[in-house]
């Protein structure tokens, strides 16, 4: 806030928003759904067994996954320039290289749960706000 009581929030650079159509929201949320379950599958099996995700699973993450970028891309045009978009390129850069076995894979696909969390959880001004 400033000395007049008004949000700083006009500062903040924010990427630019584009239009989506109400069905690819609706859409957005029932795939949300799907990436939710596989993820705490794929997560699980982890944690529990230490092993490889079953395939199904897998490509119900990565497949859902693809599908929330391209409809959160509609909306935000400059997603990967964003700390969203930014947040997205590392989850995949570590779960690549846990399943690859050049990081640990309980720890690090833990990690990739709980950023997920934090850069899906916080406030827009901040998951939106323009990295560069």
């Amino acid at each position: 806030m400033n000395e007049k009581g008004q949000s700083d929030d006009k500062k903040i650079r924010m990427g630019k928003i584009g239009p989506r159509p109400y069905w690819v929201l609706s859409i957005s949320i029932v795939i949300r759904a799907l990436h939710l379950v596989g993820a705490a599958v794929f997560l699980s099996t982890y944690l529990v067994n230490d092993v490889h995700p079953p395939a199904m699973f897998s490509r119900i993450v990565f497949a859902s996954g693809a599908a929330l970028i391209c409809t959160e891309w509609m909306r935000h045009r400059q997603i990967f320039r964003e700390i969203s978009g930014a947040s997205t390129l590392l989850k995949l850069v570590l779960l690549g290289a846990a399943y690859h076995g050049f990081l640990p894979a309980r720890e690090t696909v833990l990690s990739v749960f709980v950023l997920a969390a934090l850069a899906s959880h916080t406030p827009k001004q901040v998951r939106h706000r323009l990295l560069f």
